[in-house]
């Protein structure tokens, strides 16, 4: 995953400083230029990592805090909300409200970008999500500058089973756009999404065509898709968008390869624009919404609960008992057990991994084939529990240890490996707690009469 390196030696900065028996200046100053060093070798513009150090500096006045203060908690905290606050621009936009579409209403989202950065391919997966929500939605194919886009177009949202408006005939992509949105408004489309031609900031031409597109269809909203993986040069290209388009949102694509991905980053802050959808793959299904602190959160190995809950309730998966306990705040053995088993129906591993917390590393340290023979292995093992330690919250192992030899025999593996996933229910568990449990407020009495 694009910047899965980067959140192992944060993690690994992090996780120094834990292991210190004191935590000082000169402690906090080496975790601090080890995480910089990991921003700056991975694209991040060199200003945003200055500004991102010096108000982490300025949080944690380790010669102010009161004495019994958990500083290294106070550390971790601190350095996972710069790390938000350096995509999340929604919070800084605030007067500026979310682009919200409503059935009944037809709305025209326009997308631009550069050539090769999954345009039409995320207008696809864009239709779909929002066709998956119980909106009407029609795609318009405006680039009649790429041979063969109609046709890519036309092939996607075929397989998506979304309607499309396109032309091989008219090679006016403002007259295509205009006559594609006005039918799909005469039929009540709630969303109609138009793909235009990608475009290079040096090519005026085509900048001064997305412009009388845009005047042509009268965008509700205008989104940028973004590769992750074309490094600095996301900067300036964002830029010249942003002052011809004024596109008020930003999809990030490829997070599935292996670039380094903080140029994204720096378009980011640079437009001020928010992130709204990340691709996560080439499947018409991978798309999923970008919320800053679970971004952040699968980035350092944190999990994705919430993600991995709504992934799962769009899947159609029969998960009533699951999402029950998750309501509250309970996640037992067998609950992992399902969701493994659910993980492996979901598409591939590296995906899903993210969203467990302590999958990713594991990703990251034996690899991708490896992991899912671990995953094999960790299924055996619960397969081999009853149906009581299924139930339970593991603490029956701890209370009667003999279990673990007899499930560690009974499925091939070794204790450790039993052990390992003990660990991983404990850790979902803590998780789930979090989610769910909130108990609703008692209801008052009311006052008995004599």
């Amino acid at each position: 995953m694009v910047l899965a390196d980067l959140g192992r030696r944060i993690n690994a900065a992090m996780a120094d400083l834990t292991r210190s028996n004191v935590v000082d200046e000169k402690a906090l100053d080496s975790m601090l230029k080890e995480i910089c060093m990991a921003l700056l070798e991975s694209d991040v513009n060199v200003k945003l990592v200055s500004t991102l150090r010096a108000n982490i500096k300025k949080k944690i006045n380790l010669k102010d805090q009161a004495p019994g203060i958990n500083k290294r908690r106070l550390v971790q905290k601190t350095v996972f909300d710069e790390l938000c606050a350096l995509v999340d621009c929604q919070s800084e936009n605030g007067d500026t409200p979310a682009f919200k579409p409503k059935k009944g209403r037809s709305s025209v989202i326009m997308f631009v970008g550069l050539q090769g950065a999954g345009k039409t391919t995320s207008c696809t997966k864009l239709a779909l999500w929002y066709q998956r929500r119980g909106f009407k939605v029609g795609l318009v194919c405006a680039d009649t500058f790429r041979a063969g886009a109609f046709d890519q177009l036309k092939q996607n949202a075929t397989k998506a089973k979304v309607p499309y408006y396109g032309s091989y005939t008219e090679t006016d992509p403002v007259a295509v756009a205009a006559a594609g949105v006005a039918r799909f408004k005469s039929e009540k489309f709630d969303i109609i999404i138009v793909d235009t031609s990608g475009r290079h900031r040096q090519e005026q031409e085509l900048f001064a065509e997305m412009v009388q597109i845009s005047q042509a269809v009268k965008p509700d909203q205008t989104i940028m898709v973004l590769d992750a993986s074309i490094g600095q040069a996301a900067e300036s290209q964002s830029k010249a968008f942003k002052e011809s388009s004024d596109f008020g949102a930003i999809i990030l694509t490829k997070m599935d390869g292996h670039a380094k991905g903080g140029g994204a980053i720096s378009a980011v802050a640079a437009t001020r624009t928010p992130i709204v959808f990340v691709g996560t793959g080439e499947h018409i299904h991978d798309l999923e919404p970008f919320t800053p602190t679970q971004f952040i959160s699968k980035l350092l190995g944190m999990g994705d609960i919430r993600g991995l809950v709504d992934h799962v309730k769009h899947m159609n998966l029969d998960q009533k008992e699951t999402m029950k306990h998750i309501e509250q705040g309970i996640f037992t053995i067998r609950d992992l057990r399902d969701q493994m088993s659910n993980i492996m129906k979901m598409g591939p591993l590296s995906k899903m991994a993210g969203m467990i917390p302590g999958m990713s590393q594991l990703m990251g340290e034996v690899g991708e084939e490896e992991s899912g023979k671990r995953l094999k292995r960790m299924m055996y093992i619960m397969d081999s529990m009853t149906e009581k330690e299924l139930d339970s919250d593991g603490k029956v192992f701890v209370s009667e240890p003999t279990r673990l030899t007899r499930v560690a025999k009974g499925s091939g593996t070794t204790v450790r490996e039993v052990e390992e996933v003990l660990s991983q229910q404990r850790t979902m568990a803590r998780m789930v707690k979090q989610v769910g449990g909130k108990k609703p407020p008692r209801p008052k009495m009311k006052r008995l009469r004599a």
